[in-house]
């Protein structure tokens, strides 16, 4: 049995935010297993919580953080637009001839970002090797038919979309969308939040660990993989990949940065990205202006998943958080990540949030710890 100090809270919180350490030391508590867990919020580009817990978990840890990694990759495609070089409204083959096969040839990379183009995947699937590597993601699925007519309905590209708009920024601009990341975002402010781990940062990460449900749990998951065949079974390409914790483990995923779910990070990271989206960092100006942040966040796709089957809420690569999290400021834009974790901004109010956990969280269980912190972050404004 692990000891209480597997449990302990770490860090610090500013006059003000004292609750907020009283319910993450709740949701600490309350894991079945010694938590690998961090929570760090900004406001106006100033942090104000810094917490975290578990064995060898410190502030500067990094861990697999899956879709929070869309937010990187579409934070880079929004400056881009914002810098004119890429137009929402062109037609991917403008950039990208080869993408105009199969019934993809009217494709805008509006649709690709909102999830509307219908190329979640392949029949065949892709290996944990191919799903490593963006490149090789963009090259299939450039010859694959649409699994809907684009923009007929939305469905989740869940470990696509950033090998499909990363191939636009590469032909658009001669650079991958994880270099853009590292030299116009990630190291200008510092951030521990990478699409691309180097070799000597290594040391840092901590792997993924598996869900750890009660027996009545695992009983319930135990019914719940997607149907062979099915829009979901595709997208999240279970024939070949049925434990996403190996995804998130495998040294290539974590060595290219792939960029619609093999983001490495820390709370501290990917809050501080959203902090220099929306406020800037150390004295730097806001990255997005509020007429990209207004572009980028403005509901594009809503209602039924065709993909998930849930009822989902997307700007241009975000997700809109308020149907989830009925508190959260109307304005929030950010997106969630498999194992549990989630990182969002508001500008409106100046917070820019991140919970990551490096154990994957029994269905419900990270969206109840989420919605708890939230509340109590909103109430110490």
């Amino acid at each position: 049995m692990a000891g209480a100090d597997a449990y302990t809270v770490h860090g610090r919180t500013d006059t003000g935010f004292g609750r907020v350490r009283e319910v993450f030391t709740q949701v600490v508590k309350e894991q079945r297993q010694p938590p690998g867990l961090q929570l760090a919020v900004f406001r106006h580009g100033r942090q104000v919580v810094d917490l975290w817990a578990g064995p060898g978990v410190d502030g500067n840890s990094l861990t697999g953080v899956y879709s929070v990694s869309k937010g990187a990759a579409h934070l880079v495609v929004a400056l881009l637009v914002q810098d004119g070089v890429l137009d929402l409204d062109r037609e991917v083959t403008a950039y990208w001839p080869e993408f105009g096969r199969a019934g993809k040839e009217a494709v805008t990379l509006r649709q690709v970002l909102a999830h509307q183009a219908g190329v979640i995947g392949t029949d065949e699937g892709f290996t944990v090797e191919e799903l490593a590597d963006d490149r090789a993601l963009a090259e299939r699925l450039g010859a694959q038919a649409p699994y809907w007519t684009p923009g007929t309905a939305f469905g989740y590209h869940g470990l696509v979309i950033a090998a499909l708009t990363g191939e636009v920024v590469r032909r658009a601009t001669g650079r991958s969308l994880q270099d853009w990341w590292e030299h116009r975002v990630r190291t200008p402010h510092g951030l521990g939040f990478h699409l691309g781990l180097p070799e000597s940062l290594e040391p840092r990460y901590l792997p993924v660990q598996p869900m750890d449900p009660t027996p009545e749990q695992a009983a319930e998951l135990g019914t719940g993989a997607p149907e062979p065949g099915s829009l979901a079974a595709i997208a999240f390409s279970t024939r070949h990949m049925p434990d996403l914790a190996v995804f998130a483990n495998f040294r290539r995923t974590r060595a290219l940065g792939q960029g619609s779910a093999g983001g490495v990070a820390s709370a501290r990271g990917a809050a501080g990205a959203y902090a220099a989206a929306i406020s800037g960092l150390h004295g730097r100006p806001p990255l997005l202006t509020p007429g990209t942040t207004a572009a980028f966040t403005r509901p594009h796709s809503e209602g039924i998943d065709v993909v998930t089957g849930a009822d989902s809420r997307f700007g241009l690569g975000f997700q809109l958080l308020g149907h989830r999290y009925p508190l959260i400021p109307p304005d929030s834009f950010g997106h969630s990540g498999a194992a549990g974790s989630l990182a969002f901004a508001s500008p409106d109010s100046g917070i820019a949030y991140a919970y990551v956990r490096r154990r994957f969280a029994v269905p419900g269980a990270a969206d109840r710890e989420n919605a708890q912190l939230i509340e109590e972050v909103l109430k110490s404004l």
